[in-house]
């Protein structure tokens, strides 16, 4: 069971794909959002498809959108891998580096990334993206967690490297909030159905590889970030954390950054994989 939302910018509609099947989820909930979640949406949606309650539709020719409604904030999670921070020219951090993107940077999984202005320096970041499912705030411990996640899905922590790191003024933020900057998807897996501890997650480029590496090499895991985060911040549901990615970007000199028309494929196993376009931001804007 994966949850999906699909349909035209600003008018997705939930769905629900079981095997082969997909199936309308409009008669249980608007959409897939927060508030679906905070009640016990996703328990509710299997149930239904137990009971035969849904109504099969076709996706043929349907634009898969992200599979969350916009949420109220994106956290992530910087440099948690080590080969990533080394690649970066800095040590495995001792606790969890975090900054933001905003919410209208998520798109769907297969829309276009735009290159913005005045960029040469833009990165792919494939990342293990989790999603809360009811309201986190000083959890007793990391074991306490996972009671709070709804499910999981994949996201591309786009970044522009020089707007990031030499024009910050010593935040990350400028770097990750241009238009288009999270693409998220193919689906939300739902948490009970995918272990999270020992993920292969890959990147390529124009079909060449990128990163190949597994969420066992994390140094903060979902349960300890969900935990930490709770510690400073009220986490609410529909929140999405973007937990860190492995080594293989452009920043570590190896690889070009991305140009118009390169095409980035992301994946991670037990989700499935997404694909974007990049294109030049004033050839849409």
């Amino acid at each position: 069971m994966k949850l999906q939302r699909i349909g035209a910018v600003g008018s997705e509609r939930p769905v629900v794909v079981d095997g082969d099947q997909t199936y309308d989820l409009s008669t249980l909930t608007p959409d897939i959002d927060g508030a679906f979640l905070a009640a016990g949406g996703i328990s509710k949606t299997a149930a239904a498809l137990s009971q035969g309650l849904l109504s099969p539709i076709d996706l043929t020719g349907q634009r898969i959108g992200a599979p969350i409604a916009r949420p109220q904030a994106v956290w992530c999670i910087g440099m948690n891998y080590a080969a990533h921070a080394a690649e970066s020219g800095a040590e495995p951090p001792r606790t969890p580096v975090v900054f933001f993107k905003t919410p209208n940077t998520v798109v769907g999984p297969y829309d276009d990334v735009m290159i913005p202005r005045g960029s040469d320096r833009t990165d792919w970041e494939v990342e293990l993206a989790v999603v809360i499912s009811r309201r986190a705030s000083y959890l007793d411990s990391p074991d306490a967690a996972m009671k709070h996640v709804a499910g999981y899905t994949i996201s591309n922590d786009v970044s522009e490297r020089r707007f990031q790191l030499e024009e910050s003024g010593g935040q990350w933020s400028k770097g990750k909030c241009c238009a288009t900057f999270n693409p998220l998807g193919p689906a939300l897996i739902p948490a009970d159905r995918l272990d999270p501890k020992d993920l292969r997650l890959r990147s390529w480029v124009n079909g060449e590889p990128r990163q190949d590496s597994s969420t066992a090499d994390l140094i903060f895991d979902v349960a300890y970030l969900v935990w930490h985060l709770s510690q400073y911040a009220v986490l609410e549901p529909g929140d999405l954390i973007n937990t860190g990615t492995p080594e293989g970007v452009a920043l570590s000199g190896r690889f070009p950054y991305l140009r118009p028309g390169d095409v980035i494929d992301l994946e991670i196993d037990g989700i499935g994989r997404m694909r974007q376009t990049c294109r030049d931001s004033a050839d849409i804007l």
